[in-house]
């Protein structure tokens, strides 16, 4: 076999450029190529958001031909046709954007913008994969190739490429925001993180505060169910998780990297013990103990270390501690489970 031609140019060019070209007809939106269902308003907004933030999206792939009569440069789009028409819609103020996702620019067209950021978002640079000339054959020879190196997406993945609402936005965000946390404390690796296990973790969390403690199943439903419509305040919830990790963090100064909390089915528990003593979770019938600042929180730790003891201990157990031990060796995340452990460590503070 002789050596084979490359037979693509990686460029890069502006969002500018492809309004030009869409205007002098030089550009082919293809059907042919469009592989996915049409996108929802709030994918697009969300990508017109990250392009204004300045965050990068994927490259495109682009087939440039040369109409010989013309002497000029057709471009047809053979992936990335969505991203491209929702650009060229929101130049044309197609659609404003939403003040969930982007507070300074929400409610505004294109049009609207503040002329610097009209100027930054048709400066903003794609890369482009440009395929010279090539046949059919070829591209879709291409496409096969590109779509067998992609990864099995995992359940949190496929509801974070899915949803763009402000539920989404909030569990990403708080997600992230904690990643230090997440890989000091071991309760995630790099490697989980990079698969979004946080993600998922501040999801199912920020449901137990909205709706009580639900099973870990239940995500994708309330995911569905708050991208249609979302009536909670989001800085709220991320105030009041930001002070249950407080708490935790008072009672725990040297981190759970060491402790039976560090699993995160057992996080979890930890976390809506707290959440309830702090705010009350809906529908958990169970006491709330004062956590104050100081001597309640230091009495909180010394009630949680029996936690770990439990693991470890050669005593003879109670019913509810055998019981709470069982619980907490499978890493079971059925609801009455869940509440059965919290439950448990809430009685530990009563």
């Amino acid at each position: 076999m002789g050596r084979a031609m490359k037979n693509f140019d990686s460029r890069v060019f502006g969002i500018g450029d492809f309004v030009e070209w869409d205007k002098n007809k030089q550009l082919v939106l293809n059907p042919t190529f469009q592989r996915r269902n049409v996108w929802s308003d709030k994918a697009k907004r969300y990508l017109i958001d990250t392009i204004l933030r300045g965050k990068p999206i994927p490259k495109f792939f682009i087939r440039q031909t040369i109409n010989v009569s013309t002497k000029t440069s057709l471009r047809e789009v053979v992936d990335g046709q969505q991203r491209l028409r929702t650009i060229l819609s929101f130049v044309k103020d197609g659609f404003s954007l939403n003040n969930a996702q982007n507070r300074e620019f929400g409610g505004k067209l294109f049009s609207q913008l503040p002329e610097d950021a009209q100027a930054q978002f048709l400066s903003y640079e794609v890369a482009v994969d440009l395929l010279i000339n090539l046949p059919n054959k070829e591209i879709l020879d291409i496409f096969s190739r590109l779509n067998s190196y992609a990864v099995i997406l995992n359940e949190q993945e496929k509801l974070n490429a899915n949803h763009f609402g402000p539920f989404k936005l909030l569990a990403d965000v708080v997600g992230r925001k904690y990643n230090e946390y997440w890989t000091e404390n071991k309760i995630f690796s790099d490697r989980e993180i990079l698969r979004m296990a946080e993600v998922n973790l501040a999801a199912d969390i920020f449901i137990a505060m909205m709706e009580g403690i639900k099973s870990k199943k239940q995500i994708r439903k309330y995911y569905g169910q708050y991208e249609q419509e979302f009536t909670h305040d989001s800085d709220l919830l991320e105030g009041q998780f930001d002070d249950v990790v407080g708490v935790i963090q008072e009672m725990y100064p040297e981190g759970l990297s060491t402790t039976e909390f560090r699993r995160p089915f057992m996080y979890y528990t930890l976390f809506t013990t707290v959440a309830h003593c702090l705010f009350g979770l809906p529908g958990l019938e169970a006491p709330r103990a004062d956590l104050s600042p100081g001597a309640a929180r230091q009495m909180a730790r010394g009630r949680f270390d029996l936690v770990d003891e439990l693991f470890v201990s050669g005593r003879e157990l109670s019913p509810t501690e055998r019981s709470f031990l069982t619980d907490s060796q499978r890493a079971t995340t059925d609801q009455s489970v869940r509440e059965r452990r919290t439950k448990f460590l809430l009685e530990l503070l009563a």
